[in-house]
This record gives structure tokens, sequence and C-alpha cells, in this order.
């Protein structure tokens, strides 16, 4: 027995497993991440560097180039260019598309941190960033109102803290924010009342706001560590600072000098219709859902904002959930198109019942294509909906040769499973190595190198999982659900038909009940009449339908022709020329014949239209 005939006499086990991939691959359509374009590395790491006053001469001398020397050694290293301006520089790496981004990046962090110890002691930390279009922000919310920047900042702050608290969420960026810092206003006359120097100010403000380590104590029971702590919390630590003794008094900023909290020159400025406003930079982690992360997002700003002043505007911009549910909604529906216009013309060739068992192989595909992408851990993206277009017309080839095969073999007088039986085995090696030859021309272009193949290989992998899903639909499951066509419409009639027909009642019943007054004396006789009648009219319906249902079956299993008239047909069809035959198929049949009587000069006319488009190419 082979698996064919295994299927089929199992058809049970068959088409529970048809069910549970549908409902899977629903499932996975549901909740696989949705993107606009593929999540790819971008194949691009660059250090950034920078000190104040430094000219670009020296910035390349003293910054780029002991980075550059040591990340050039970088294993997978493409390229590598540096740049250098007034206040710093960056040193661009460029590695081979597919690369790992973490060994690389953590490479790249192990170069720059031995190259620190030769940059000048004024620089600032040195920075290694990846190009990562996933971590790009999804979404920008302003905080604009005729507040002060510190409440907008603070505003800014708490709903930045909520907004993290989302697991699909990267991080939250404020921009257009001002780094808090304390003007100490020295006055002259005091000072030189003291005999203070300015540079003996300037060194105690640099030893202090530090977290001084005195090392560990051992007590003989345990250890330890000693800290001395000098960090400034508030304004009066400041203030509090001693400068200089004389005897029993202390002199400190509070005798000598203002203090007062501002902010650092703007560096950058954020403005919404005119007004100053605070900005939030949201990305999502990689792989994640960016239509149910900004769902999110917008869902916690609104809990947020009920407690805000009233004159704060929140607005939200380059919302990209709104371009990919319009991207995903058209193509989408031209995913759905392409099956009702492949379906109508399967309807018209081939009949109903060829129609629908042809048509369960296209939502099979997909579906368990679906699936196969979620378990491998892709998105849905544009590339992907583009594939599931293309194969519409491909992956029904199969189940349209299976069902067309098992029509014939009925019309000749075998049963329903013997007949797709003999379809399924007759035409297994035809549709394998047709689809065969489909994968292989797809097959080259997952190996497409550069950062487009990065983009495109989605496209060959998606094709692949829904043909080679056809195959598996046309071979298996097609012939199993014909085999059992009747009992399936028998048992979908018997399920749907009464359980819509009580759930309308139902619901007409509860609509017209709910107009009724509520007094507590109606309670509970409108309670009864809720819950009662539709019981009583579920029965009804399960009562009247069993009939109806029952003529169907027999209708469905008669047959169409007996044998012996079948074999007339046949017999009485062999006699008849298809040179005789009107329409295209004669004309078909004629152009085929004179063709075949000059095979020499069609030969010659292949090879030489052949050439002409090569040469024309």
């Amino acid at each position: 027995m082979n698996i064919i005939d295994y299927a089929i006499s199992h058809s049970r086990v068959v088409i529970g497993i048809l069910v549970f991939v549908l409902f899977a691959g629903t499932l996975s359509y549901i909740n696989i991440p949705k993107e606009a374009t593929p999540d790819v590395n971008i194949p691009f790491i660059y250090v950034s560097l920078s000190q104040k006053g430094i000219s670009p001469n020296d910035s390349e001398r003293l910054l780029v180039k002991p980075i550059e020397d040591e990340v050039k050694n970088v294993e997978g290293v493409k390229e590598v260019r540096s740049t250098a301006y007034n206040g710093g520089g960056n040193v661009l790496l460029e590695f081979d598309p597919g690369f790992d981004a973490d060994k690389a990046i953590d490479d790249v962090r192990e170069k720059v941190d031995r190259a620190k110890g030769d940059l000048p002691n004024d620089a600032d930390e040195p920075t290694v960033n990846e190009v990562n279009i996933s971590t790009f922000p999804i979404l920008l919310i302003s905080l604009s109102g005729d507040l002060p920047d510190r409440a907008l900042q603070d505003l800014a702050e708490v709903l930045k803290e909520e907004i993290e608290t989302i697991p699909s969420v990267l991080e939250a960026k404020i921009g257009g924010k001002r780094k808090e810092q304390v003007d100490v206003i020295v006055d002259i006359s005091s000072i030189e009342g003291y005999d203070i120097n300015l540079s003996t100010i300037v060194n105690i403000v640099n030893q202090n706001n530090t977290m001084v380590s005195a090392g560990a104590q051992d007590t003989g029971d345990g250890s330890f560590d000693i800290k001395v702590p000098g960090l400034y919390e508030d304004l009066d630590d400041v203030l509090d600072t001693p400068i200089k003794t004389f005897g029993d008094s202390v002199i400190t900023f509070r005798d000598i000098a203002k203090v007062k909290r501002t902010f650092e020159d703007r560096q950058s400025y954020a403005r919404v219709n005119g007004k100053n406003s605070v900005t939030i930079e949201v990305s999502k982690r990689v792989g994640e859902n960016i239509i149910e992360t900004i769902d999110e997002v917008k869902k916690i700003v609104q809990i947020n904002q009920e407690s805000f002043p009233k004159n704060i505007n929140v607005s939200f911009s380059q919302d990209n959930s709104t371009y990919i549910k319009d991207m995903l909604n058209s193509l989408q529906n031209n995913v759905i198109a392409a099956i009702i216009l492949v379906l109508i013309i399967i309807l018209g060739a081939l009949g109903v019942r060829s129609g629908f068992l042809v048509g369960v192989s296209i939502p099979g595909s997909f579906l368990s294509g679906v699936l196969a992408l979620s378990v491998m851990g892709f998105t849905v993206n544009i590339v992907v909906l583009f594939a599931l277009i293309l194969s519409v017309g491909l992956l029904v080839d199969g189940a349209i040769v299976v069902v067309e095969y098992a029509d014939r073999k009925i019309n000749e007088g075998n049963t329903v499973k013997d007949s797709f039986s003999a379809a399924s085995k007759k035409m297994a090696l035809p549709i394998i190595a047709s689809t065969a030859t489909t994968l292989a021309a797809f097959l080259p272009l997952v190996f497409w190198p550069g950062l487009a193949g990065e983009f495109m290989k989605y496209l060959p992998i998606t094709l692949i999982c829904v043909l080679t899903s056809s195959l598996f639909m046309a071979l298996l499951f097609v012939p199993v659900v014909g085999s059992k066509a009747a009992t399936i419409i028998k048992i979908l009639l018997q399920l749907i038909v009464p359980i819509l027909s009580a759930f309308i009642i139902f619901n007409l019943l509860k609509i017209l009940l709910d107009f009724l007054p509520m007094n507590f004396k109606f309670n509970i006789i409108v309670t009864i009449l809720k819950y009662i009648i539709p019981l009583i009219v579920l029965t009804y319906v399960f009562i009247k339908i069993i009939p109806f249902v029952e003529k169907i079956r027999k209708s469905i299993n008669a047959p169409v022709k007996k044998t012996s008239e079948v074999a007339i047909a046949l017999s009485s069809e062999s006699n008849i020329s298809p040179l005789s035959l009107p329409g295209f198929t004669g004309f078909y049949a004629k152009m085929i014949n004179r063709l075949l009587n000059h095979p020499g000069k069609v030969l010659l006319s292949s090879l030489i239209l052949l050439v002409s488009i090569q040469i024309l190419y």
C-alpha cells in the first residue's frame, strides 16, 4: 500500500490534518509580524568620535587614525571609510551582506576599546553604532503647549518610561530635550575679599560631585566596600560646598556666589505649529508586529493624556502603521481578487464540484505556506505578499490535473474513491516534475548576492513554501476530500445551516426583547424568553432540516450516468475525428496536423526565432 492509498483509506486522519493546517495557518497569518519592508541587516557599522574644539586635521590624526588602524583588521570587513570634521569624526565599516551582525559589532567594540588608550584625554567616549532599518523610529509623539521647558520634559520623561514598559518597544528617545546644568554666578568683590582665586573654585567643582572608592574593610566576620559619596543631589548641596576655612569659619558657595538651575545651550529645536515641543521617538524590537506595537503605544499615550494639563497638545507623526495597513490591505485585496478570478475560471471550465475541490487547494496552500514562514521566523511584508499573488496561478495546476482526471474516471463508471486514487497515482510523477521545474527556476534567487538579494530572497522562499504545499494538496488532500465530498457536504449542511439559522433567529429575538420594559415584574419572564425560545427554535430547525439534508445526500450520491450509457457514449465519441470538430479545438487540430507534416521547417523556424530574440535583446 502506497501513501496515496493509505491516505484515502485513513481519510478521517488526513482531513483532521487538513483542518489543523488551515486553523494553524489562519492563526499564524493573524499573529505573524507585519512590516513594510523585509527585516534585513544593513552591512554597515560606524564609530562616532567627538572632541570639543578639535580641528579636522587634528581629528584625522588624533581620533580617526588610531581607530581606523584597529578596526580594519576586523574579520569580514569589506571596506573602511573615514571622515574628519570640526569637533570629531567617524569611521564607517562596510561588511559583506548576510554577515553576522552580533559578532561583527562585538568585534568592532573590542577593537575600539583597545584604541581608547591612544585617544586624547579630552576626547569623548567613542560609540559603536549599527545601521538597522528595524530600529528606525516607527512613531513620533509630540508634546506641545504653553508650558516651560522643564514641565514639558518632565511629562515626556513620564510618558517615555511608560512606553518602554511595552515588551515590543526597543527604546523611546526624547528629541528636543535640553540637558540640565547648574550655573554658579560668582560675586567678584566677595572672592577678592576672601582672597579666593577662580582656579581654586574650578578645582573644587571638579573634585566634587564624584563617588570616591576608599577600598574595603575586613571586620573578621566579613568584608564590605567603603565608598565616600560626594554626588550633588540638589542646589543646597552645591551651595553648601566648602571652599575655604578661616579658623572655625567655613566659606561656601552660598557666601560668594548665586546658584541657579538652567539648561545647556540648545543643540536642536522641536516645534509643532510654532509652539515649543518635546518629541518622543519610538523604535520597536526586531521581528515585532509594527501595527500592534503602535496601537499599544497610542493606548498608553491616551491613558496618560488624561492626567496631563489641559493646554498640552499630543500629536502623532510618521505613523508607519497607517502606511503598512493601507499597503497590506491593498495587497490582500489583490490576493483575494486573484483567488476569485481563478475560481471563476475553474468553475466555468470544470464545474461546481471540481471547482470546489480545486478551490480547497488555494487557501490550503496559502495558509500552510504562511505557517512555514512563521515557523522559520519570517515576517509578512511587501515582498511576501507579492510572492503570494505570483503563486495564485501556479499552485492550482496540480489540483486541476488530478480533479479533471478523476472526473473522467467517474464518467467511465468507476467509483469516486477508485477514481481519485487512480488520478493521484497516475498524475503523481507529472505533477511532481512540473512543480520541481518551477521550483528549480526560483531556487537560484535564494542565493542572489548583495543587499538586493537579502531583500528579495523572501520571494523565492515564499514561492517554494507555497508550491511545495500545493504539491501535497494536489496529491494527498484533494483526492481524500474528493473521495469524501458527499460526506463532507452532508456534515457541513447538518452543522452550518442549523447553527446559522439558530444564530440569526436568536439575535433577532434578542433585539426584539431588548425593546421590552425591564421592570422587576418582567425580569424573570424576559430571562426565560431569552433562553428558552432560542432552544426551542434550535430544536425545531434540527428536526426540520434532517429530511432536507437526506434529500441532498441522495441527490449527491446519485450516479450521473449508467455504466452502459457511458460506454456507448465513449465508443461513439471514439469514432469522431478531431479534424472535424468545430471551433478552436478543430482549428488547433488542423494546425498541428499540418505542422507535423513539416518537422524540419518547424524546428528551423524555432531556432531562428530563438536566435533573433537573443540578438534583439
